[in-house]
């Protein structure tokens, strides 16, 4: 049984999930500011829930499965960006920069 052609629509979903993962971690790798790397994370994020929710929908035996690690993914992401902001402002009244490049030492 292909995957891509189980149920009416999974093949779809995976290809949206795989796409904002795969944007996600193209973001992560070229964007030098530290919140286009936040926004990038939560892309990741973003398509590993699709992910889940799409086979929670159409194979997991137990339908709660994939609501359960969604909302997990939900809670570690709001947490990531609130660690995040607090860490770029920190950087910011420091540096008065938030691009990557500028912040060349970060040392004690």
């Amino acid at each position: 049984m292909n995957i891509l052609t189980l149920g009416n629509f999974l093949g779809s979903y995976l290809i949206i999930g795989a796409f904002l993962f795969s944007m996600g971690i193209y973001g992560l790798l070229r964007r030098r500011s530290l919140i286009g790397m936040l926004i990038a994370a939560e892309l990741v994020l973003s398509g590993a829930s699709v992910n889940f929710m799409a086979f929670n929908r159409f194979i997991a035996p137990n339908p709660a499965v994939g609501q359960i690690f969604t909302l997990f993914i939900m809670g570690i992401a709001a947490a990531e960006a609130a660690i995040a902001l607090s860490i770029i402002l920190a950087v910011y009244r420091n540096y008065r920069s938030i691009d990557t490049a500028d912040i060349a030492d970060l040392e004690g």
